[in-house]
């Protein structure tokens, strides 16, 4: 796939992969998050989306990697994922990691599809980030929504 720079042949070899959903293709998938082609690391994000049962055992292995960006990418790909932890993970993300840009994403996703149990980590998050401006934004942009859920419920 790294080598391939024709997109419509990727896409191919991605909607192949697509169908073939076994534990190979998802492993290899995942390797190819860690590529300098941001073109391709999205195509491999958008079709992991779509392997939500394939991919969710490798969504907390992915959120303690060393690397931000991967833990990004999970955050990404939990985006449609539709797997009951994806709450418990988010709610993990926001509490114990301390890279800015991971916590702003996942309060992102927050601000989607958040409860009223995220309150106190949203705060505490806050408080942990109170020097930066984005963090502040996106955390009381989830806090806005979830509140604005309760009252319409």
């Amino acid at each position: 796939m790294e080598k391939e720079k024709d997109i419509s042949v990727r896409e191919a070899i991605l909607s192949s992969l697509l169908a073939i959903k076994d534990d190979i293709a998802v492993k290899g998938l995942i390797e190819l998050l860690k590529s300098e082609d941001a073109h391709l690391r999205n195509q491999v994000i958008e079709t992991l989306k779509e392997m939500p049962e394939e991919v969710s055992p490798y969504i907390e292995r992915l959120l303690n990697s060393e690397e931000p960006d991967l833990r990004i990418f999970a955050i990404n790909i939990m985006e449609s994922l539709r797997h009951p932890k994806v709450l418990k993970w988010l709610k993990q993300v926001i509490e114990n990691d301390e890279n800015v840009n991971v916590c702003s994403t996942a309060l992102d996703l927050i601000s989607e599809v958040g409860t009223e149990e995220f309150i106190p980590s949203i705060e505490r998050v806050k408080e942990r980030f109170k020097d930066e401006p984005y963090i502040q934004f996106v955390a009381d942009l989830a806090l806005r929504r979830i509140n604005e859920g309760k009252i319409s419920t």
